[in-house]
């Protein structure tokens, strides 16, 4: 990838020290540039060279995104005849990456989804008669993994954190049985968690 990216573009410099000019997982490569102009050369010449190697590059997953505001930014880009779609934002590895820079996008998104996955066992786990401290067990293990997919790499607001609160108390209640007509504050809630588990 050095070898290949650092033909077509310079990449993108931080703080004058660093430059960077690709992010690469696996089989997920993100090449960086400061403007499209150089963005297209490097697409080309990476698909060119994966061809080489008997690759191919999927360009109905290959996106681009513009990172700040950008007013002139076209719809899509040809590369190799191929449109890319110019987004404002995509799912990659799990968390959503908007064009905001902004983690409260994939904080919404995660919320959604857990909110999801704790309704979708609603009968069968939270109001079932399984125990107290087997729901909390069964809550910190595989819920809220759904919910922290990514969450090392966020940079919350103070929005996000009351999102972030508002979530852990509303399946917190769901986990004990607490409706909001029994008028029981967020503070009791915790503390009648019988496993002392602090969600």
């Amino acid at each position: 990838m050095e070898r290949t990216v650092g033909t077509a573009m310079n990449g993108v410099s931080l703080a004058h020290t660093h430059c960077f000019s690709d992010l690469d997982f696996a089989d997920d490569v993100a090449l960086l540039a400061e403007l499209i102009d150089l963005l297209v050369p490097a697409l080309e010449t990476v698909a060119a060279e994966a061809s080489s190697l008997g690759l191919e590059v999927n360009w109905q997953k290959t996106k681009v995104q513009a990172l700040g505001s950008r007013e002139d930014e076209p719809l899509t880009i040809t590369a190799q005849g191929q449109e890319v779609a110019v987004v404002e934002e995509f799912v990659c590895l799990g968390s959503l990456i908007h064009s905001t820079t902004q983690s409260s996008p994939d904080i919404s998104r995660r919320n959604a989804i857990s909110r999801a996955a704790m309704q979708n066992l609603d009968s069968q786990i939270w109001k079932s008669r399984i125990s107290t401290s087997t729901k909390s067990k069964l809550y910190n293990t595989c819920f809220l993994d759904i919910f922290l997919h990514g969450s090392e790499c966020w940079a919350v607001t103070k929005k996000d954190v009351e999102k972030i609160d508002a979530l852990g108390q509303w399946c917190l209640r769901k986990l004990l049985g607490i409706r909001w007509y029994h008028y029981v504050r967020n503070d009791d809630v915790r503390r009648t968690n019988e496993s002392g588990d602090v969600i």
